[in-house]
């Protein structure tokens, strides 16, 4: 028996309109279609004239619904996956549901169309390529911090969604940790809320600009952020790390301050910087001239022994 097909089908992100002819007659033709919410699939499909009742794929139940849906696949069965708006899978379910499918064999296939993250790095009058996109910034401040960091710290280009509640918050600590990290540099950002919809906006401006703009109005509707990359910068001498990453720990700075501090003065990615701390404490530099006892004192009396140095070090005789 043939086996299934399941088409991962893109659906609009606010313009009716932008669903393309392929996926209306996917939609169509499919032997069942699974949604992320069945009620906005339901207005979807009666507007164009579907009549399929949808049903429902979501985080929730993605697990339980996959043996399922395989064998429905494995009976020969046209299956269409679509989400909420835009491309499904991306911040979407689905993911474990396609893995399967290809496990299995069927044949999975794309029916491109709208997509807010495209659509917003394309507007953004920012480089385009490279990019990374991450989802939805994270809620739990540790893990936004991270987060944040890795975008200031990124060469390239980083899209990301946002709650329209949250977006004042997170342009406002980015603006914060931009203005801490001296070697980051001014950074460009476009703000698209409600894209291809009515009261579509798109704010270009810098960060700062753009943590006044939204801190004086909660926005409505679906945000996507795209943020600048590091612009210009320049190669990091490995040598002047460590003489940087020395300096910071014979000053008697701990391992954390002395990485900001080495990462501020030489313009280093803050893992570049934490690196050459590292190596300088556990005194293993291919750059220091000095034997190894004197590393190995050196990096014990600065650091107070927290990066893995002898605590020890035996005098010359």
């Amino acid at each position: 028996m043939k086996t299934g097909r399941l088409f991962l089908v893109a659906t609009p992100i606010g313009n009716l309109a932008d669903l393309s002819e392929r996926a209306q007659r996917t939609l169509a033709q499919a032997d069942r279609i699974l949604a992320e919410d069945t009620r906005r699939a339901r207005t979807l499909l009666s507007r164009i004239g579907v009549a399929t009742r949808p049903l429902s794929l979501h985080a929730h139940n993605e697990a339980a619904r996959t043996p399922r849906v395989r064998r429905w696949l494995a009976r020969g069965e046209d299956i269409a996956l679509i989400s909420d708006a835009g491309t499904p899978l991306l911040s979407d379910p689905g993911e474990r549901l396609v893995a399967a499918a290809v496990e299995d064999g069927a044949q999975v296939a794309p029916v491109p169309g709208p997509s807010a993250i495209l659509a917003a790095l394309a507007v953004s009058g920012l480089p385009c390529v490279p990019f990374t996109f991450r989802g939805f910034a994270p809620r739990k401040a540790g893990a936004r911090a991270r987060a944040l960091e890795a975008i200031i710290d990124a060469a390239e280009t980083t899209v990301l969604f946002e709650s329209p509640g949250r977006l004042a918050a997170l342009l406002a600590e980015l603006d914060e940790r931009l203005r801490a990290r001296p070697d980051a540099g001014e950074r460009r950002v476009a703000v698209c809320r409600e894209l291809t919809k009515l009261h579509e906006e798109i704010f270009r401006g810098t960060a700062a600009e753009a943590a006044r703009r939204f801190g004086e109005r909660t926005p409505r509707g679906e945000v996507t952020v795209v943020v600048e990359g590091r612009r210009g910068r320049r190669r990091v001498d490995p040598a002047e790390l460590d003489s940087l990453a020395r300096q910071a720990l014979a000053a008697g700075l701990a391992p954390t301050a002395a990485a900001r501090e080495v990462a501020a003065r030489s313009g280093a990615t803050r893992s570049e910087a934490y690196d050459a701390v590292r190596g300088a404490g556990r005194g293993r530099s291919s750059a220091d001239p000095a034997g190894p006892k004197t590393r190995a004192s050196a990096g014990a009396v600065a650091a107070g022994g927290p990066l893995d140095a002898d605590p020890n070090p035996r005098e010359e005789d």
